[in-house]
């Protein structure tokens, strides 16, 4: 009896949060948020993303589920549906979104992947190790002395050392992330 008298308030609770969350989300200008969607994915765009899939990333990074269904994007984004599905096919190409059934629906769902940045920073290694291997194996064919295969051995050279800082820097931001106090995409704070 007492655990679910427990579990009770543990619900109750959580209703609680959740529907400050939404009031919080109700005060929102939804005007601004669409401005910042459109100004995170023009630095993405300029970065190098594609446009659509830079919108699309945008609009479920500043949702608060980080999930939305293709209509959902499409009318945030006041895109087609066959652009959200390129953007889709790119996105979940590169890892960054995942796709997810609704629960007796037919429509899929589009999800961020939990720590998105890690992840696709730490994607990277495999590609460049790729690069890296592809570059030497050019560097040997063009000759390491000639002015073509120097620069291509010091490409190489660059991407191992990338990779290596790469490996140290995503092992150290494991250990800054635990000294932050964020919130967490729930609403609480990190332990």
């Amino acid at each position: 009896m007492g655990s679910e008298t427990a579990e009770g308030a543990r619900e109750g609770q959580g209703a609680v949060q959740r529907d400050e969350h939404r009031d919080e989300r109700d005060e929102r200008d939804a005007e601004a948020v669409s401005r910042f969607v459109e100004r995170f994915a023009s630095e993405m765009t300029e970065a190098g993303m594609q446009r659509m899939a830079s919108r699309v990333f945008a609009a479920l990074l500043a949702d608060d589920d980080a999930s939305m269904t293709s209509a959902e994007l499409a009318l945030a984004l006041q895109i087609s549906p066959a652009a959200v599905s390129g953007a889709i096919n790119y996105l979940t190409q590169v890892s960054m979104v995942g796709r997810e059934r609704e629960p007796g629906s037919r429509r899929d769902r589009y999800r961020l992947h939990n720590e998105v940045w890690y992840t696709t920073f730490a994607g990277r290694d495999r590609v460049l190790t790729r690069w890296e291997q592809t570059l030497r194996d050019g560097a040997r064919t063009l000759g390491e002395h000639t002015p073509a295969g120097a620069r291509i051995a010091e490409t190489a050279a660059f991407f191992e050392f990338v990779q290596s800082e790469l490996g140290a820097m995503m092992d150290r931001w494991e250990a800054h992330r635990k000294t932050l106090d964020l919130p967490t995409a729930k609403g609480s704070r990190e332990a």
